[in-house]
């Protein structure tokens, strides 16, 4: 019996989460770089192949500072993060690591500033109306 397609994506994202939780348990413990402080990983995208790994991730700061350096110090590890997760992770294709800083949270952020801004100006308006 030839084994359906749909479960080759599925095991694309089992492994790109495992990948997610492997590298979050290995920064948080063994990586020493100080240009890396908290980060969060947010996602893993993997190519079809494996042999690629954007890993987007967040900082408690938005200063584009801090977000440039601890992309560098992420960068400058990725050999380092590569091995660690080959230890832990049992694939033929052990992928490049590429990082990403995620913007989604703060986009997230400002539009809802933009909303509430929007709501509280509407409720101002209907009672400067109801006065009338």
């Amino acid at each position: 019996m030839a084994k359906n397609s749909k479960s080759i994506p599925s095991r694309g994202l089992r492994v790109a989460d495992q990948i997610q939780r492997d590298l979050s348990e290995i920064i948080w413990a063994e990586l020493r770089d100080p240009r890396v402080g908290m980060i969060t990983l947010t996602e893993v995208q993997l190519t079809p192949d494996y042999a690629h790994a954007k890993i987007y991730f967040t900082t408690l700061t938005d200063d584009k500072q801090a977000i440039e350096q601890t992309l560098q110090g992420l960068n400058k590890a990725s050999g380092f993060l590569r091995n660690q997760l080959g230890l832990k992770l049992r694939i033929h294709t052990l992928p490049q690591l590429h990082f990403v800083h995620d913007t989604s949270t703060m986009r997230g952020m400002a539009m809802s500033k933009l909303i509430d801004e929007a709501n509280a100006t509407r409720a101002l308006d209907d009672d400067n109306q109801s006065e009338d």
